[in-house]
């Protein structure tokens, strides 16, 4: 460190304390050559990660937007906000392994394998935004994959007078039948899908 008085390179450290909360270091120095004292601090530069979305966009990497939309996603489901914030740490832990950007659908990606693990009803809701699908197919398809991760059975078919309830194959062959491909059958096959999957307070 060059000394302010003398301009000499060579200190010796006299004293050392860490301030707000470590995250600044005070240092006491005496110059060599001088003899005379100063005082240093050391704070850490902390280099912003970059996020590039999918229109080649750049922004900040957004703590509290990312936590605001995992909460919204869990939303009325049986899980604490620790395990929100364990899971946002551990997102942002893995982030580390990038050097200064990241693609937003690595983000995307990390955070929707850890609630598939955690709560279909919350990898549904977060994949619904965050893959934004385009048509009723798509969204049915991301369905028929985590049932089948799941392991859960389709349901019973259909038969006249036996009563039972409609399988999701059986309302979109009636819906076809009809000739109609309004929002209204649409939705009769997307409540049934995840009645299947037993997840009952997703809105469609």
């Amino acid at each position: 460190m060059k000394c302010p008085y003398c301009g000499h390179e060579e200190d010796r450290v006299l004293d050392s304390r860490p301030l707000d909360a470590a995250s600044i270091i005070r240092r006491r120095r005496e110059c060599q050559s001088c003899q005379k004292r100063f005082t240093t601090y050391e704070r850490l530069e902390e280099v912003p990660l970059m996020v590039i979305k999918s229109n080649d966009r750049r922004e900040p990497f957004d703590r509290e937007k990312l936590r605001e939309g995992i909460a919204r996603a869990c939303e009325k489901r049986p899980i604490s906000m620790d395990t929100v914030e364990r899971l946002l740490s551990e997102v942002e832990y893995e982030l580390q392994d990038y050097v200064m950007q990241v693609p937003s659908r690595v983000i995307g990606e990390k955070v929707l394998q850890k609630l598939k693990d955690l709560d279909p009803v919350a990898y549904v809701r977060f994949a619904s935004v965050y893959r934004q699908f385009q048509d009723i197919d798509a969204f049915m398809e991301e369905l028929k994959k985590l049932k089948e991760e799941h392991g859960v059975k389709p349901a019973p078919e259909f038969h006249p007078g036996r009563g039972g309830r409609r399988s999701a194959k059986r309302v979109g062959d009636e819906a076809n039948e009809r000739g109609s491909s309004g929002e209204k059958e649409d939705t009769l096959l997307v409540r049934n899908a995840l009645e299947e999957l037993k997840i009952s307070d997703v809105k469609v």
